[in-house]
């Protein structure tokens, strides 16, 4: 099985899909791509719902969004992109608003017209109750970025059904992802680049894996393999970081969703692709009505498709998607590291899920391009003797 391969990669998401391509192409290694799975793409997979035509996100909408110009290049080898971009929208009390929280938000939501001073004024008055104290979780972290009134309605309970964790439990930094705006302009991200593959997700990778000298074998769990692999064979592990020392330092806390597809008789359920429910009452995060992140495709116009997300707590056997990350998750990962430094010599850790870190794709890419350059260049070339040597997330 393992006969001529020079790296083992687990994990056919993005950040093992990327380190394989690059090994392969840049340093002519024989790399094989192992997933328990029956596809490729890790969570970012998508495929093409018969009844619709649509393509469904299987684990949740996926948006490329960066300002990495070398990620963007990158993945351009791959993919040409539409020119979506991302306009969210909440509903909270049977009212709609926009995302994030920008300055129509804000006049909507306390009933007068604001100027940029006006509104900047008074979100700052609302959110002096800190005084100077630095924010210790994520409530206080929202309150000072957006103040009480707004953070109750818009951030409290959908966060709460989100991470399944009392939001003053959570770390501050979750809450840095989600910008405020005062302005008008009501652009979910940022970002340089955007926009959605024009043949879909899968088909990156797909072009990604299709280099001669990478195999892919599917269904295959590591585990079950584990034993059989040679002790100085270098491997890329992308799973998560507590099931691969068996839990031997605790159960780190992951946050799972679970996806409850509908087909609805009409052409268009909502007018836009993500609606959240920032409702405690309402027991779903948000509605993805997938049609609207390709309108350019000719659709069925008979029927859509949506996903109703639930989240909830990862349990052992389930697929984790967020590192909960609180300060007993943290000791927790801080054992675990300690343990990849000590004992897997030969082993990088990867990914979302084996550095326990919150990756969005592009910097999923990026952080699997830099341990290219940084550790497997290096390791290959015969000027680094471990493959964890400089495996390790900062």
């Amino acid at each position: 099985m393992l006969n001529g391969v020079d790296l083992i990669i687990v994990g056919a998401g993005f950040y093992g899909a990327t380190l394989a391509e690059r090994v392969a192409t840049k340093l002519g290694r024989r790399v094989l791509v192992i997933d328990r799975r029956a596809h490729i793409g890790g969570n970012a997979y998508t495929e093409t719902d018969a009844a619709t035509g649509v393509e469904i996100h299987r684990y949740g909408p996926h948006l490329f969004h960066t300002s990495n110009k070398d990620v963007w290049d990158y993945l351009r080898a791959f993919t040409r992109f539409t020119s979506y971009r991302h306009r969210a929208f909440s509903s909270y009390r049977d009212q709609v608003y926009s995302l994030p929280i920008n300055l129509a938000t804000i006049c909507q939501f306390f009933g007068r017209r604001f100027s940029p001073d006006q509104a900047r004024a008074m979100i700052a008055e609302q959110a002096s109750e800190l005084g100077d104290r630095p924010p210790a979780n994520l409530e206080e972290k929202a309150i000072s970025l957006i103040g009480r009134p707004l953070y109750e309605a818009f951030i409290r309970g959908y966060t709460a059904k989100q991470w399944q964790t009392d939001p003053r439990e959570l770390p501050p930094q979750i809450i840095a992802r989600l910008p405020v705006r005062y302005t008008f302009e009501d652009g979910y991200f940022n970002d340089r680049f955007q926009g959605q593959p024009l043949e879909g997700y899968t088909a990156i990778f797909e072009k990604m894996l299709a280099h001669p000298l990478i195999e892919t074998r599917l269904g295959v769990d590591f585990f079950d393999i584990k034993g059989s692999i040679p002790k100085n064979m270098p491997i890329a592990y992308t799973g998560a970081i507590d099931r691969y020392f068996d839990y031997a330092e605790g159960d780190l806390g992951w946050r799972t969703i679970d996806i409850e597809f509908e087909h609805m008789n009409t052409p268009d359920h909502q007018g836009t692709a993500i609606m959240n429910y920032a409702d405690e009452a309402v027991p779903y995060t948000r509605i993805v009505e997938f049609r609207h992140f390709n309108p350019e495709r000719d659709l069925s116009r008979e029927k859509t498709l949506i996903g109703r997300e639930f989240s909830r707590f990862a349990r052992r056997g389930d697929e984790p998607y967020y590192p909960i990350d609180t300060r007993a998750d943290q000791k927790i990962y801080d054992r675990y590291q300690t343990r990849a430094r000590q004992g897997a010599d030969n082993t990088h850790f990867g990914g979302r899920l084996g550095t326990y870190r919150y990756l969005d794709m592009h910097q999923a890419i990026g952080a699997a391009l830099k341990a290219f350059e940084t550790v497997f260049v290096p390791y290959f070339e015969g000027r680094l003797d471990t493959v964890s040597a400089r495996s390790r997330p900062a």
